[in-house]
């Protein structure tokens, strides 16, 4: 009977669904890809209007052969998304490599030596990056060094508090601007000499390997000194009192105490790593930024490794009932807070690691190289490659920190070499990207296993599938 009764509702939602073509969502799609793409198309054109005529850029845009191509671009994106939806290129895929299938047993591709081979591909394929094709220009290494390394680690740390713990984190960029500035103390060049006399030197001038530890232990501290009277908050009111942290770290570092965080003007000159050890000598090159690149790839495989085995222990299974259901995991005598505020410390302790690599490489510092909006871009990047994927975590946010850079200085063969956005416009086109992934596969790109079932059942009306939310009032957890 109750088969029998949504299969009738499922024909009655069908036929309405075909009273009006317009209202069919399948061309509502279409028609909301095609305005996406016409808004993209003057967004990045260079031509300008004129007193004598205001529609220049639109004719430009829209009406002309631009016009076309952006069009045939949105039907081709709209045709690809729904050829996605319906599984189209799944059933493509997989009678593809029937014949493979059929000759090797499905467990050997399960075997953790397939699994572990894959991950020794991934990294010979990022150490080779910088030596083929357009990484051998000296901006895309820059971009891989400066950029995609650090917030690739960044990612991965806030993977853990967002994606694993389920804590909303609008202030992360504050505990990287911890690690900096503990790069900055430890390398010699802050405080600035006694009640601001630049010829009293620091008292402090180690070896910045050095500052990796300090740097984690401090920003470890911070995240329990924030976390301690935080986290019995949830949702948007703990989302707030980050976001207050946030403003705290700033404002200390531009009123300067004690000389200690050198004001607006930051710190300069700051050392890089340098390695002394058995008679070998080496110092990394801030004009070379291959060195760093390699260095970045060797912390991330650590800090990976250690959150693998931290997500199948019983921690990061404590995590996962608290993200799934905090009342009934407090209700089985799991100590919530504490758990939560390990989830916190260690995620903020990776975030200084990756500010101790930025600031290495870039030897400057200022408060403005850490505004809120880095903390948003963060918490992107994990969204749009899969919230608790290690894997999705980590190609997200390297897809969506080099697309910008990508976009503002492409190689010759790519639009002439010219600029196609302007770095205002990066938020927006980040935006765009996220809303995009957001209507077509919510679930991320590379998503956990555990993730993509609870987006599935949330489909079906079983459970909640917003990690960072709270259930609705009136509903059971």
């Amino acid at each position: 009977m109750t088969a029998s009764i949504s299969e009738l509702s499922a024909q009655v939602r069908q036929l309405r669904s075909h009273e009006t073509w317009w209202r069919n969502p399948l061309f509502a799609r279409l028609f909301g890809i095609i305005a996406l793409f016409m808004v993209l198309s003057i967004l990045t054109n260079q031509t300008q209007g004129s007193s004598s005529n205001y529609t220049l850029v639109v004719k430009d845009s829209w009406f002309s052969a631009r016009g076309a191509e952006y069009l045939v671009g949105a039907v081709v994106v709209w045709l690809i998304a729904e050829l996605w939806r319906i599984r189209g290129l799944g059933r493509i895929a997989s009678q593809a490599v029937a014949p493979v299938r059929q000759v090797k047993d499905a467990r050997a591709l399960k075997n953790l030596w397939v699994k572990r081979g894959g991950l020794v591909l991934l990294v010979v394929v990022a150490i080779l990056l910088p030596n083929v094709g357009l990484f051998t220009l000296p901006y895309f290494q820059s971009v891989l060094s400066d950029q995609v390394g650090v917030y690739v680690l960044a990612a991965v740390g806030l993977n853990v508090v967002v994606g694993w713990a389920g804590l909303l984190d609008l202030g992360y960029i504050a505990f990287f601007a911890i690690g900096a500035y503990t790069t900055a103390i430890l390398s010699g060049k802050l405080p600035i000499g006694a009640d601001g006399n630049p010829e009293a030197h620091p008292p402090i001038h180690l070896n910045l390997f050095f500052a990796f530890p300090i740097a984690v232990l401090l920003t470890m501290a911070a995240g329990l000194i924030l976390g301690a009277p935080t986290l019995r908050l949830r949702g948007d009111y703990l989302a707030i009192v980050t976001l207050g942290f946030h403003e705290i770290v700033l404002n200390i570092a531009r009123n300067n105490p004690k000389n200690i965080t050198g004001g607006a003007l930051g710190a300069t000159g700051i050392s890089t790593f340098r390695f002394n050890l058995f008679g070998i000598h080496y110092d990394w090159n801030t004009n070379d930024s291959k060195p760093y690149w390699y260095l970045a790839i060797g912390l991330i495989i650590v800090v990976v490794f250690a959150f693998r085995r931290l997500e199948h222990s019983k921690v990061g299974r404590t995590w996962t009932a608290i993200r799934e259901d905090e009342v009934a995991a407090a209700a089985s005598g799991v100590p919530t807070v504490k758990y939560k505020l390990m989830a916190f410390a260690i995620g903020a302790s990776t975030s200084g690691f990756a500010g101790v690599l930025s600031t290495a490489k870039i030897t400057a510092i200022t408060p403005d190289n850490f505004p809120l909006p880095l903390s948003i871009f963060v918490l992107a990047y994990v969204i749009f490659g899969g919230m608790g994927s290690l894997t999705g975590v980590i190609v997200g946010a390297s897809l969506m920190t080099f697309l910008p850079y990508f976009l503002q200085g492409p190689p010759s063969w790519f639009n002439g070499g010219h600029p196609v956005v302007d770095p205002k416009d990066i938020p927006m086109w980040v935006g765009a990207v996220l809303l995009t992934m957001m209507i077509f596969r919510p679930q991320g790109l590379i998503p956990s296993k555990r993730r993509a079932q609870e987006l599935a059942q949330a489909e079906h009306g079983v459970g909640d599938a917003d990690a960072m939310t709270e259930p609705a009032e009136g509903v059971a957890p």
